[in-house]
């Protein structure tokens, strides 16, 4: 049985369509994710934790492979820069730990939330499931249904 958390418990609640994956519980990047899962990295997105100059910080969500763009990012929302934090400043500000940090287990903090565009080409997603050791496979356009996301080009060309 998967792992039972209060991301996959506000999922059920909402009758979302998802599957729950267990991983290695050690901190796994989203191209070893892919690994594990068997998934193309392209699909395992990841949650870049960015700072604003005032307010509370955006969550990036972008394919594995890929590195945020911070002037892209930071235009959307219509800020002048965004900063990225440390592991641990990002641990703090999100109250969860580096590895386990998804968009799913802030809803309703305040931040907001910005998922690269590439998403929109793609019927599923993995992205975090809150903890370490659990990913959700789910379709973008309902996380960004429930974390009121908006999809924005915020990826660097590589």
């Amino acid at each position: 049985m998967a792992v039972t958390n209060n991301v996959t418990r506000f999922l059920d609640a909402r009758k979302v369509n998802y599957t729950a994956h267990e991983l290695p519980a050690e901190k796994l990047g989203a191209l070893e994710a892919a690994q594990v899962l068997g998934a193309p990295a392209e699909q395992v997105f990841k949650t870049i934790v960015t700072k604003r100059e005032r307010g509370k910080p955006v969550l990036a969500v972008i394919p594995g492979p890929r590195v945020v763009d911070l002037k892209a990012l930071a235009a959307f929302p219509g800020e002048k820069k965004m900063h990225l934090p440390t592991e641990r400043e990002a641990e703090q500000l999100t109250g969860l730990q580096a590895g386990g940090i998804s968009p799913l287990a802030l809803i309703n903090k305040g931040f907001q939330v910005v998922i690269d565009s590439a998403a929109q080409s793609l019927d599923e997603i993995f992205i975090s499931g809150g903890q370490r050791g659990l990913n959700i496979r789910l379709s973008p356009a309902d996380l960004a249904h429930l974390t009121n996301a908006r999809f924005a080009s915020i990826c660097q060309k590589t």
